[in-house]
């Protein structure tokens, strides 16, 4: 209940003056029922009064109405008292409400802020190692398509260009180097080119789409040594039978004017022949197949 000296009552009570003492209809109703049960009381145990004047009646009726009252008014301040002191109070009640409502909604704010946090915090981790795992510009410029211009590769000369960190060989054969093609079969580990070394369209005896052009990677297939170009026929260093090609001098494989391995060389295979095509009759772009698009 509230505080009569502030003026407050619990919500959805009327106040009420009752001889000088504000009471709420709820605490008025429970002491006058208290009362009227002591009033009830002290009747049954009064005497019956029989005849007498009947003005002396009638304030006696007086005087015993007004004696209830008092101990109605007195009752209900005892009862106002006692249960005032219970602890009970109705607006701080309400304002506890209220403080757990806040309360509540302070809570949910904290933990709804400390979640983006968390949330933020988790993709500022996450974003760098992504970031990480893709590969760079540099990686992406690496492994892209490279045009090549033939427009101005003499027979017999050699250009390089870098594709995927790796040297790609285009070479213009004269028609000596072609015809040498033909005679070196017997010498040769896999002159049919059966293992899958070359594009499909560059499995036959020049490896290559036009004959005369070679495209083919600069790489040793032994142990990634680079072979050098020997064009020169029956080099001293070589040997009379040495009728030109590529010489690696790392461990001595030595391979054809279409990068065909010799039998009993270091090297297991021919050199690789990567996926290109022509784009023009002088300009190739290697890494893009003829015919199946962009290489794997």
């Amino acid at each position: 209940m509230g505080n009569k000296a502030g003026g407050g009552f619990p919500p959805g009570t009327v106040p009420l003056d009752f001889n000088g003492l504000k009471l709420s209809s709820l605490e008025f109703l429970m002491a006058s029922k208290k009362g009227k049960g002591k009033s009830k009381s002290n009747q049954s145990g009064s005497p019956p009064h029989n005849g007498g004047d009947g003005n002396q009646s009638g304030r006696t009726g007086h005087q015993a109405a007004a004696d209830q009252s008092d101990e109605v008014a007195i009752d209900a301040t005892r009862d106002v008292s006692s249960y005032s002191g219970a602890g009970v109070n109705a607006p701080a009640g309400e304002s506890s409400i209220r403080g757990d409502q806040v309360d509540v909604k302070r809570r949910r704010m904290l933990v709804s802020g400390a979640s983006v946090v968390g949330g933020l915090g988790a993709v500022a981790l996450v974003a760098p190692m992504v970031a990480s795992m893709s590969p760079s510009e540099k990686a992406k410029a690496a492994g892209a398509p490279v045009e090549a211009d033939i427009s101005k590769l003499e027979p017999g000369q050699r250009l390089t260009v870098e594709w995927r960190g790796k040297p790609v060989w285009i070479l213009n054969r004269t028609p000596d180097a072609l015809g040498s093609l033909e005679t070196l079969t017997d010498s040769l580990s896999d002159p049919s080119s059966e293992v899958d070394q070359q594009p499909e369209y560059a499995r036959n005896e020049t490896r290559s789409i036009k004959p005369e052009i070679l495209v083919m990677v600069g790489i040793c297939t032994h142990l990634g040594c680079s072979p050098t170009y020997r064009p020169e026929v029956a080099a001293a260093d070589l040997g009379a039978d040495w009728l030109g090609g590529f010489f690696c001098p790392c461990h001595g494989s030595r391979f054809d004017f279409a990068g065909r391995v010799y039998a009993g060389m270091p090297a297991p295979t021919n050199l690789e022949v990567p996926p290109h095509k022509y784009l023009s009759e002088t300009v190739i772009l290697v890494g893009v197949d003829s015919e199946e698009g962009v290489a794997a």
